[in-house]
């Protein structure tokens, strides 16, 4: 492909593209709320002429026929914001009280709109089939999944997906092989004991006592029963139990949250974490339980894809904008799941400019990107379909 014909045509869309984050993130909504930004997206569909259809209430999904109908190449945007109080002081910070685009969402669907109105103005077919995925709920209870089961990756060959990246300056893409991002559950942890005047606890049976020796032995799953080389985390957030200062508790309850980054090792934690809970507080004649919830699961890119987003950053950038990641992100991001079912890969967009004062992290209401990226990832997200033979 010719790198320059790309960039001067995308020149040629940046206002509208500047336009159209600025008004998504004027008017964010929360997860599964995003009723305003669906009749936009699917407005500017139509003034494209793309067909398109309503997947998961707020979600929709679009496609564009390409050269070569035998493959299809998918591009994910997520739609919903943070509810966060926008402080920025600009004419477009956010006219909806309490909620905010603070982790870059609004960019992330203007971009994928931007690939869209590429082929539009240049009046010509992308070389494969291209599906447009438009994502609510990230933040919340995590739409991709229903929006898979709705059908929004049949037919898909190879999915895409970005997401911009406050650490690295605009210009600079951020890739990662392997674990990306984080799984997630969450735990609950009930431990009963028998409650006793405080005077007199060996008449009782101490949940509090209990519930600290717990903490203590699920602590020493990450160091005594995992590999050094692997990661997990274990963190408690709650602690609740007992209504009185000379009053044993009779019951706590404990929440919080495991994080892994391979499935084999999620899996061996959970095991150990019940093991423990049910077993250790038995020692102390109390009883334990414990409830492990589903979270995300762990977003693993695939080599080949990363090859793809690489070779694009090399084409556009320069070797030297190749940021490459060697640590995972504890954190979660359910693009996972698209790349759990077919090939793929997701990537950071560099959006941080120092000169400009654009320094703040991601979910805080000051946070803001160099609108400059919007482009940088219209051309990443149509080189990568080019590049995916």
């Amino acid at each position: 492909m010719n790198i320059n014909q790309l960039k001067e045509n995308t020149k040629k869309i940046e206002n509208w593209l500047i336009d159209v984050r600025r008004d998504f993130h004027q008017n964010p909504e929360l997860g599964t709320e995003e009723y305003r930004t669906h009749d936009r997206i699917c407005q500017y569909l139509d003034e494209m002429g793309i067909q398109h259809k309503t997947l998961f209430k707020t979600g929709v999904i679009a496609d564009i026929k390409g050269e070569d109908e035998s493959i299809t190449v998918a591009l994910r945007g997520d739609i919903d914001a943070l509810p966060i109080t926008d402080e920025k002081s600009v004419g477009y910070a956010s006219k909806n009280k309490g909620i905010c685009h603070a982790c870059g969402h609004d960019a992330h669907a203007a971009i994928v709109l931007g690939v869209a109105r590429y082929f539009y103005e240049i009046g010509e077919k992308p070389p494969f089939n291209i599906r447009l995925i438009f994502q609510p709920a990230e933040e919340t209870v995590g739409g991709a999944k229903p929006m898979i089961e709705e059908g929004a990756l049949e037919g898909v060959d190879v999915v895409y997906g970005l997401h911009v990246d406050e650490t690295l300056n605009v210009g600079q893409i951020g890739i990662k092989y392997g674990a990306m991002n984080a799984s997630s559950d969450t735990l609950k942890v009930l431990i009963e004991g028998e409650s006793c005047h405080g005077a007199y606890p060996s008449r009782g049976v101490d949940a509090l006592l209990i519930s600290a020796h717990v903490i203590v032995a699920l602590q020493s799953i990450v160091s005594r029963n995992l590999d050094a080389r692997e990661s997990g985390v274990i963190t408690f957030g709650t602690i609740n139990g007992g209504t009185q200062g000379n009053i044993i508790a009779n019951k706590v309850l404990l929440t919080g949250t495991l994080r892994t980054l391979d499935p084999a090792v999620r899996e061996k934690m959970k095991k150990r974490i019940k093991e423990i809970v049910e077993t250790l507080p038995l020692a102390f004649g109390g009883k334990g339980k414990v409830d492990i919830e589903p979270g995300y699961t762990a977003l693993i890119n695939h080599d080949k894809s990363v090859n793809t987003i690489k070779e694009s950053v090399a084409q556009l950038f320069g070797k030297e904008n190749i940021y490459e990641k060697k640590l995972a992100n504890m954190g979660v991001e359910d693009f996972a799941y698209f790349i759990e079912e077919r090939e793929g890969a997701f990537f950071t967009l560099g959006v941080r400019n120092k000169e400009k004062n654009i320094v703040v992290q991601a979910h805080n209401g000051s946070f803001d990107i160099d609108e400059k990226a919007l482009a940088n990832g219209v051309m990443m997200q149509v080189l990568n379909i080019y590049n995916s033979k």
